[in-house]
């Protein structure tokens, strides 16, 4: 049983505030996971979570040593 639904691409762009095409880059391109189901992706809270925590780190890490 799952502890928490998935997400639809539609929901994950609005939680991110962005657009359904920049979500599917990121599950294309930038290693985003999701799970495809027919024709459709879903995407995991805890995967979602996680891309957005390695991605934050990474970006305040990069800026840090710019300076």
């Amino acid at each position: 049983m799952l502890s928490r639904p998935l997400l639809t691409i539609h929901e994950a762009a609005a939680l991110l505030k962005s657009s359904e095409p920049t979500v599917r880059g990121l599950i294309k391109d930038e290693g985003l996971r999701a799970i495809k189901l027919g024709r459709e992706y879903r995407i995991a809270v805890k995967d979602l979570e996680a891309f957005l925590n390695d991605h934050a780190i990474r970006a305040a890490a990069d800026h840090d040593d710019n300076d």
